[in-house]
């Protein structure tokens, strides 16, 4: 049903059924622990485009690394990093070259390690956060783009965190930047229908590696590409709260309701695909625009049915946001049409300026930095927004746990 006022709309065959804030909290899934992860290589945007012309023997090629270099000064990016270093693409010269000698086995020799181990960094946090042990994880959704192997990561992840053999787990290949919104959703609907339920998510990128090559005039969203996305993993523990009057976990975000909703006609906007020489990335110039037109729509059509109480007359900026940033232009666009107040997207911004896109992983270092930047009497509700291949937007309604202790 479309809406057409801001989140206090209702519409009329909606009023008599109850709102999220009418339900106890013990209903809904609940973020209990954080953890994010990264690797240590680490290159500063301003010095990319050199590095990256240098080490793709490129260097003659000053027409594109200047394109390069000013993609990078309006990115919005400070810094990146990366699993693979220099050394990696001397050792591989394959790589540099997208149209000759197949390398997509190689990359992935490289990634089907690097995907679980990164992800365990992220997931070892969570859990201590958490305040349980790790053999009290029931389910495990792990998320990735950056790799093609059954077994995958998820079997490798759950032995290096010591999970039991019974851990139930769910793999999410090629999501792209909604991956991990994805996920969450899936563990919130696992969380809430299997009593005592612990669901462990795990989003893990480095598919920097997977569509790294050298400069191709023809392509340029590759050039794009090179200068946006970084990677690094992300992961969370959710459950639901089982009555335990002296617990021992702490609910940092309810999770009230989750949606997703596709931009009729928009299949080749945002594309990923595995191909002989690595991960192939299509981003249209139009996706911005795209955003500005439906993204309010998006929105609307999810939060009226839910009769938030949200603040009277605050519109967009009644709520707190933890959009993920795709890149600078799409948080612009994000913010222009919802009409956001400046500082709104503040934790997003600062996430894209310390990391870069980093995919699926990236809304768990947003998720980390709005509650550290939390205060008192800060917004109740809140919302993530991921946005990806399709294209999709995935969304979910978060309730600050902080604003009811």
């Amino acid at each position: 049903m479309a809406a057409t006022h801001g989140p206090a709309s209702i519409p009329q065959d909606q009023e008599s059924r109850p709102s999220p804030a009418q339900r106890p909290n013990d209903a809904f899934a609940a973020v209990l622990g954080i953890g994010t992860a990264n690797p240590a290589n680490c290159l500063r945007q301003d010095e990319y485009a050199d590095w990256y012309f240098r080490v793709t023997k490129s260097d003659h090629l000053t027409t594109l690394n200047n394109k390069l270099k000013r993609i990078c000064e309006k990115s919005g990016i400070k810094k990146r990093h990366f699993h693979f270093t220099a050394q990696t693409i001397a050792d591989h010269p394959e790589f540099l070259d997208r149209r000759g000698v197949p390398s997509l086995d190689g990359r992935l020799g490289i990634t089907q390690d690097a995907v679980p181990e990164l992800a365990a960094a992220a997931a070892a946090r969570a859990i201590a956060e958490w305040g349980r042990p790790a053999t009290d994880i029931t389910h495990l959704v792990v998320t990735t783009n950056s790799g093609a192997h059954a077994p995958g990561a998820d079997l490798r992840l759950a032995a290096l965190l010591g999970l039991r053999p019974t851990v139930q787990r769910t793999l999410l290949y090629l999501h792209g930047c909604f991956g991990g919104c994805s996920a969450l959703r899936v563990a919130k609907d696992l969380a809430e229908n299997n009593r005592g339920a612990r669901v462990l998510v795990a989003s893990s990128e480095v598919s920097t590696l997977l569509a790294f090559g050298g400069p191709d005039e023809d392509h340029l969203d590759a050039l794009l590409a090179t200068a946006l996305f970084g990677d690094g993993a992300g992961a969370a523990v959710i459950g639901v709260g089982d009555g335990d009057p002296t617990p021992v976990e702490r609910p940092i975000f309810y999770m009230v309701s989750a949606s997703q909703a596709t931009l009729p006609g928009t299949e080749r906007a945002l594309y990923m695909q595995l191909g002989r020489s690595g991960l192939d990335l299509g981003i249209s110039a139009e996706v911005p625009a795209l955003l500005r037109g439906t993204i309010k729509g998006c929105v609307a059509d999810m939060l009226a049915p839910l009769g938030l109480p949200v603040v009277p007359g605050a519109g967009w900026n009644g709520v707190f946001w933890a959009v993920h940033p795709g890149g600078r232009a799409i948080l612009d666009s994000c913010e222009a049409a919802l009409g956001l107040e400046a500082g709104k997207l503040a934790a997003s911004r600062h996430v894209l300026s310390e990391y870069g896109n980093m995919l699926g992983s990236t809304i768990f270092f947003v998720l980390d930095e709005v509650r550290r930047r939390r205060q008192e009497g800060d917004c109740e509700w809140g919302l993530t927004l991921g946005i990806g291949p399709g294209v999709t937007v995935e969304m979910m309604v978060l309730q600050s746990a902080s604003s009811q202790d």
